[in-house]
């Protein structure tokens, strides 16, 4: 059966277009992979939205995967991955991966001082799930969280080095910053995009880590291990889905992956997988 599902696609989901950050660290670790990846740009930001709410879209977009016949699920978003993912694990017959823990576990190994900040959304930070994580293996690391909701539409506008990004990184990272924190989670999927603000602001002394490369190892170690690689030599597959606006969707994708987008499709799957 196995041997099946090695053509089939891995699925992934973010709540926007961050979670491409992820979708590029995957095509460069696993070249053959086919990807589909969904963006729920209708109902983006999730960062703001209830638990609940939350646990309601991850499923419809999950039953969209399916029926399209992934081999794993990677939910690419912080907040989703917090939030929802026991609920997805009960769900579905495939494997699903967070992104939590791969940036807890990197986040461990570079930290000297014992000092770990972690930036995300509002429903991120409030849910405790990295303090939780980095406090389960370490009870002695001091953790400093701190909320950054605008970053999100930034990174959606496209506003990623800007002077209007930077004023709003200096007022959300003085926290971090007189912390004396030596390594900073960057805890959703979107803040990659936002890096060159962040080190300016921060200091080229600070390790960031990006959960998306952390994360696309991960995947690569359960596909080995479950015998689940395709095996074709040809390069990987891409295709692209929406809740909506496919036409910004695609402008900005193209540039966070630095390839051609041919075709970003709009789907309505609203109450359709519940």
């Amino acid at each position: 059966m196995k041997k099946e599902l090695q053509n089939n696609p891995i699925g992934v989901f973010d709540s926007g277009v961050g979670g491409l950050t992820v979708v590029k660290e995957l095509a460069k670790i696993l070249p053959n992979e086919n990807i589909i990846y969904f963006g729920d740009t209708a109902r983006v930001p999730y960062g703001t939205k209830s638990k609940d709410a939350v646990i309601r879209f991850s499923n419809e977009i999950v039953g969209f995967l399916m029926d399209r016949k992934v081999k794993l699920i990677l939910v690419a978003c912080n907040t989703a991955s917090a939030m929802a993912l026991n609920e997805i694990s009960k769900k579905v017959d495939v494997k699903t991966v967070g992104v939590i823990e791969s940036g807890v576990f990197a986040a461990i190994s570079a930290s000297k001082r014992k000092k770990i900040g972690v930036i995300g959304t509002e429903a991120t930070i409030k849910s405790g799930a990295y303090e939780k994580n980095i406090k389960r293996f370490d009870k002695n690391i001091k953790v400093i969280n701190h909320a950054c909701p605008l970053f999100v539409p930034l990174a959606e506008e496209g506003w990623i080095n800007n002077q209007a990004s930077k004023i709003i990184a200096v007022e959300y990272l003085k926290s971090i910053k007189n912390s004396g924190a030596d390594t900073v989670i960057l805890g959703c999927t979107h803040y990659p995009l936002l890096k060159k603000v962040i080190y300016e602001v921060l200091g080229r002394k600070i390790k960031l880590i990006d959960s998306a490369s952390e994360v696309a190892k991960k995947v690569k170690n359960i596909l080995e291990e479950e015998n689940l690689i395709n095996p074709s030599n040809k390069k990987g597959r891409k295709e692209f889905f929406v809740s909506d606006a496919p036409q910004k969707f695609k402008k900005l994708g193209e540039m966070f992956l630095n390839e051609k987008i041919v075709t970003v499709t709009k789907v309505n799957i609203e109450g359709k997988y519940v």
